[in-house]
């Protein structure tokens, strides 16, 4: 069956300069200064790939728009705004852990985040049924009062509080497949009841003080928040072992409205700044999993937000995989990769990542039931 699904890309999102970098490094006189990990290469291979495969010709476009400054408070303090247009406008500067800004990435951070918003006003509306926001910089490490990993403005929470406060939206659930913890989101929605946050991510990897099993949320948010910090080297079977045990467990019983996607395509095996072996078909699997879910409890309504990824050749083919299942299309191209990456070893749950599994799906039942 094939869904209408919409994409959301614009050429502003590439011209996003976050500086030079080595590695993950901070600022060091030993680290030869390299290009950016979190560079417009990946992306634009991605929408490449979209055009080349045919794919792009069957997808609704979606145009974003610059978010308001209203819609930043949705999350961001006015302070913490105010700070990122002045040293945007001052020619760059750094904005906190990890997060660093040139010349008119105020406008490009709030376009970014006024896509997510698009997409969530196309899904809501019945436009399209579901959408991919193909936006840059990313946001699932921005916290309220400062940029972090890579990160100025938390799109999806300032998405969903759209949803939410513009739409009429109620309950709306988050997953975060990207390899780091979701931290942003998660904080933006550990006292809400109205949110559930799950982040499935290699464990300690970044923040490493974020993202265990003992966070459940807070207050009235209990209960919440799913954390599921698979062991370094996890693959094809782990994490969907993970999603058919505790994910879409999680979901069924929380009964969201509306489910996001924090979309990070890090996890792969050829991902330079993660240790796990996802492949094209994990995500075109999880992917179909979540629409399986969706289509129970909310008409089908996904909105993904691109986040991480930094294999340039491998992120445009964990992308394709994820567009053509939302899209139920297939296009003419292929995985080149795949054979090779699947008949590694190490795609079957091993015992130390069933262990996290297990633990994380003991969580499901206290999450609080939905209708």
């Amino acid at each position: 069956m094939a869904h209408n699904t919409g994409l959301v890309c614009h050429e502003r999102y590439f011209w996003h300069d976050a500086g030079s970098g080595a590695g993950f490094s901070e600022v060091n006189p030993y680290a030869q200064p390299d290009r950016h990990p979190e560079s417009p290469d990946s992306k634009r291979r991605f929408l490449a790939l979209l055009e080349v495969s045919g794919l792009a010709d069957e997808l609704t476009r979606i145009a974003p728009r610059l978010a308001t400054p209203t819609e930043l408070q949705y999350f961001h303090t006015p302070a913490y705004i105010d700070r990122v247009a002045a040293i945007s406008a001052a020619g760059g500067g750094v904005i906190g852990d990890s997060a660093t800004i040139g010349p008119g990435s105020f406008d490009i951070a709030r376009l970014s985040a006024g896509g997510c918003i698009a997409a969530v006003d196309a899904v809501v509306t019945g436009q399209v049924r579901n959408a991919y926001a193909l936006v840059r910089p990313p946001g699932h490490h921005a916290e309220s009062d400062q940029g972090r990993g890579y990160c100025v403005f938390g799109n999806a929470v300032i998405a969903i509080r759209h949803a939410q406060r513009a739409l009429g939206v109620g309950r709306v659930a988050v997953v975060d497949w990207d390899v780091h913890h979701g931290n942003g989101t998660e904080t933006a929605f550990l006292e809400d009841p109205s949110v559930l946050t799950i982040s499935i991510h290699q464990d300690r990897h970044y923040p490493t003080d974020r993202g265990q099993l003992s966070e459940t949320g807070q207050s009235a948010g209990a209960h919440t928040n799913l954390n599921i910090p698979l062991p370094a080297g996890s693959g094809h079977g782990a994490y969907l072992a993970a999603f058919d045990q505790a994910v879409l467990p999680a979901l069924l019983r929380f009964q969201p409205e509306l489910i996001v996607i924090t979309s990070g395509l890090d996890a792969s095996a050829m991902d330079p700044l993660g240790r796990m072996m996802c492949t094209s078909a994990t995500y075109r699997e999880m992917t179909q999993r979540l629409m399986a879910v969706a289509d129970a409890c909310c008409e089908g309504r996904i909105v993904a937000t691109h986040e991480g990824g930094y294999s340039n050749a491998y992120v445009p083919f964990c992308g394709l995989a994820v567009l053509e299942a939302l899209s139920g299309r297939r296009s003419a191209a292929t995985d080149p990769y795949l054979e090779e990456l699947m008949s590694m070893a190490g795609h079957d749950v091993l015992p130390h990542q069933q262990s996290v599994i297990d633990a994380a799906a003991a969580l499901v039942s206290e999450i609080p039931a939905g209708r």
